[in-house]
């Protein structure tokens, strides 16, 4: 296997332990809903811990909670599986690479549902909350009054409002850049039709 290909899993793995490293900062310097400010008012750390799935969003209750988990368990599996098969079939570079990120990012945020409820959050196993903290609110204001009624004019508005970890940054990067550039890592090739002329007969 050429080096270039196993470039996909070095950086799978220096983004899980790099994840993991951000948040255990987070948990042991920080307490939650606690902001540090490095960008200002447009880009800060904030702990927060969250339930369910990236950016924040929630499936509920402990039941969701566990069906979430062992969802993303048999997801990680099943996108480990398809990156080593891109890796070993020699698919398109950029390919694997960007199916890596989307695998680290699950990974990563496994861990945290897996274990963290058990080692750090006093809850069952596959129960555990995953810790976010990167927020960037880079516009913010308020919606003007000649917004119809519905869209709800005056109230605040704010640009970008998810805040998320490494882990769901990887894989949004991965999904994203494999809707860009799926024309190049699916193209099909090319069969040439055969002709009589480029037939080579062995005696």
């Amino acid at each position: 296997m050429k080096a270039s290909y196993v470039k996909p899993l070095l950086v799978a793995a220096l983004i899980v332990i790099v994840d993991q490293l951000i948040k255990t900062w987070v948990r042991t310097n920080m307490y939650q809903g606690q902001e540090i400010h490095f960008l200002g008012d447009r880009g800060m750390l904030l702990y927060t811990l969250n339930n369910g799935m990236a950016f924040g969003w929630e499936l509920g209750g402990e039941a969701g909670k566990l069906a979430l988990t062992l969802f993303r368990i048999v997801a990680v599996l099943g996108i480990g599986y398809a990156l080593l098969y891109l890796i070993r079939h020699k698919y398109h570079r950029g390919l694997a690479m960007n199916v890596a990120l989307i695998f680290a990012g699950a990974l990563g945020n496994i861990i945290d549902s897996t274990f963290y409820g058990v080692l750090f959050q006093n809850r069952p196993l596959f129960q555990g909350m995953v810790v976010d903290m990167f927020y960037f609110p880079i516009i913010q204001g308020h919606l003007p009054g000649w917004l119809p009624a519905w869209a709800g004019p005056g109230e605040e508005f704010k640009f970008f409002r998810p805040i998320f970890n490494l882990a769901d940054a990887a894989i949004s990067v991965g999904v994203i850049m494999i809707l860009i550039y799926q024309n190049r890592y699916f193209k099909k090739e090319e069969v040439e039709a055969s002709s009589p002329h480029s037939e080579i007969v062995e005696e």
